[in-house]
């Protein structure tokens, strides 16, 4: 005999007793969502690739104390671009997983538009102190490289970076890199969405002009927020294009003749 399943929120008396949901009660449990547990773990893989640079013996990505990075959206478009000295594990997963930078806590960066990352170590300043000032000429130099290249290689010529790279006049050559993703399939068939996009755009959008109205700020940030509105819409206007443009939008006479 087949047994029917109960349809629960008809009747008071039909509502389930609590209890655990897959095993677990759902109140009681300490593990992260999904999302973020899929972030952390493919962060955690891009960060530990064996990465090695000339006859040097290859070590995780992670652990190199020296280098600049970028963060680059599900259009391939680079979006921030930041350096470090102090381990580029660290700094990267500080903008990704704990928000307690300030690109993150400012809305200026949201970790969830981050599809790809890509990372330039300075294998040569491994052993360097923090406290070296030709190592942090160098280091300077790099990040003005990438940046660089960043704006010249996005759609609106501008990152969403606060603050423009130190000055100087040291230039160098960028090393070799490391690309990849860090967002998994189940992940990104969640996120890739252009609706979803424009929702979580809109919301960033939102909380950094917030942000704006609420204190005294310098330019940089009204910048990020001008970069980000051009981003929205450009995104909004490839959706509405996509799906017809003018020719998908009725009229007041096609309503009627469907009432």
């Amino acid at each position: 005999m087949i047994k029917r399943r109960r349809r629960v929120g008809r009747d008071p008396r039909d509502v389930p007793e609590p209890g655990p949901l897959f095993g677990r009660d759902p109140d009681a449990t300490n593990v992260p969502p999904f999302e973020t547990a899929d972030l952390r773990a493919n962060l955690a893989r891009f960060l530990e690739t064996p990465f090695a640079v000339g006859h040097a013996a290859p070590m995780p990505v992670g652990n190199f104390r020296w280098g600049v990075y970028a963060f680059f959206d599900y259009d391939g478009e680079p979006i921030y671009v930041g350096q470090t000295n102090e381990r580029l594990r660290s700094r990267i997963r500080r903008h990704l997983t704990n928000q307690r930078t300030d690109a993150v806590a400012m809305s200026v960066l949201d970790p969830f538009e981050v599809f790809e990352i890509e990372v330039w170590p300075m294998a040569d300043l491994q052993n360097a102190p923090r406290t070296d000032a030709t190592a942090r000429r160098r280091l300077d130099a790099l990040e003005r490289l990438i940046t660089a290249q960043a704006i010249e290689n996005s759609q609106f010529k501008a990152i969403l970076n606060e603050k423009d790279p130190p000055r100087g006049s040291v230039t160098v050559e960028a090393p070799p890199s490391l690309r990849a993703r860090i967002v998994s399939d189940r992940v990104f068939e969640i996120r890739s969405h252009p609706d979803f996009r424009l929702a979580r755009r809109s919301l960033i959008l939102s909380r950094l002009a917030q942000v704006i109205s609420e204190r005294k700020v310098q330019g940089g940030l009204r910048r990020v927020l001008l970069t980000q509105a051009k981003r929205l819409q450009w995104l909004a206007s490839r959706r509405y294009e996509a799906l017809g443009g003018a020719a998908s939008v009725s009229t007041e006479a096609d309503e009627d003749a469907e009432g």
